[in-house]
């Protein structure tokens, strides 16, 4: 079975070779294909980098990644994982592995990631995908704890290699030693995100902005707050689909 492995943090993020190595590591096949730059934030853009008509592409040879082919490319995770359906990176993949991002994807923040979008395109072309996201904070963090990521990740993955339904499994590790990890709890989506976007100044030329924690309560089953808890979470996610709602006739001369 072969997995293409992305993310929106960019072809040099160490969570991106965590996760590739804990994929090979299961006796899965892997290729690395991920942005040549941060693209967190970017959803499921298509928009190539420099040109709209071309993507480039870098073969890289990762030191962490011995063995697996790997690709800098100028786009963001959607439009990689939809070339890699087209044969853009050999064969095409059987799954899709995405992440691990640095920082969580909980609540509303999935609408945005490019970390879930990722999984989100694999779907529509009928392939499964899992999105891994460890909680951290710039502000209160001061270490990565990508080993928990890559542990904690195996049993999901195997899971979702034998699963026969297409399905997006979005996953959210705490940032710490696995030995502190809770436990993993299915989890709802909440209402909000752990993070939010705030103006810090503005002037006639632009705004200032950064993400900061958002500590605005949330309901006890959702993602958010079993993360913050302790727990690792798991949910499963929905394609986009047409909502069951009547419209009206609309007339028009």
């Amino acid at each position: 079975m072969k997995f293409l492995i992305t993310n929106d943090d960019g072809i040099d993020s160490k969570g991106l070779y965590a996760l590739a190595q804990i994929v090979t590591e299961l006796g899965f096949e892997a290729v690395v294909a991920a942005p040549s730059k941060n693209m967190s934030g970017v959803s499921a853009s298509l928009m190539p980098f420099d040109d709209q008509d071309r993507v480039s592409v870098e073969e890289v040879e990762i030191p962490d990644l011995k063995g697996i082919q790997s690709f800098s490319v100028g786009a963001p995770p959607a439009l990689i994982v939809m070339l890699s359906m087209l044969g853009a990176f050999g064969d095409p993949p059987d799954m899709v592995a995405s992440g691990v991002n640095l920082g969580p994807n909980t609540g509303r923040s999935t609408l945005f990631s490019g970390t879930i979008a990722a999984i989100k395109t694999a779907a529509r072309f009928d392939r499964s995908g899992i999105a891994v996201s460890i909680n951290y904070h710039s502000s209160i963090d001061t270490n990565e704890h990508w080993e928990t990521a890559k542990e904690m990740s195996a049993q999901p993955l195997q899971w979702l290699t034998s699963v026969s339904d297409t399905t997006m499994l979005n996953l959210n590790i705490p940032n710490k030693p696995v030995k502190e990890v809770l436990g993993f709890r299915q989890a709802d989506l909440a209402n909000i995100g752990r993070v939010q976007t705030v103006i810090t100044s503005q002037d006639s030329t632009g705004i200032d902005i950064e993400l900061e924690p958002c500590n605005d309560p949330v309901p006890e089953r959702t993602d958010s707050a079993l993360l913050e808890k302790g727990f690792a979470t798991a949910t499963a996610l929905e394609p986009a689909k047409e909502a069951s709602i009547d419209l009206p006739t609309w007339e028009w001369e």
